[in-house]
């Protein structure tokens, strides 16, 4: 009976330890090269609105388009 117990223990860190081993396949999404072009324009328009925002010369600009 101990015989038994101990080979389904060794069998599973067997298993375990393979799974571990085994090289991670990830496939990227057909839309990846979509996704991260929009994701690089996103980031583009956040700087520049954090450009604007932060900018002191832009608040005076819209100050004097206010008068």
């Amino acid at each position: 009976m101990n015989f038994i117990v101990m080979a389904a223990i060794l069998l599973g860190v067997v298993l375990v330890i393979q799974a571990l081993k085994r090289p991670e396949t990830r496939r990227e999404p057909e839309d990846y090269s979509n996704v991260k072009d929009e994701v690089l324009r996103l980031r583009e328009r956040v700087r520049t609105l954090e450009r604007i925002v932060t900018d002191p010369d832009e608040g005076l600009s819209r100050d004097f388009r206010k008068l």
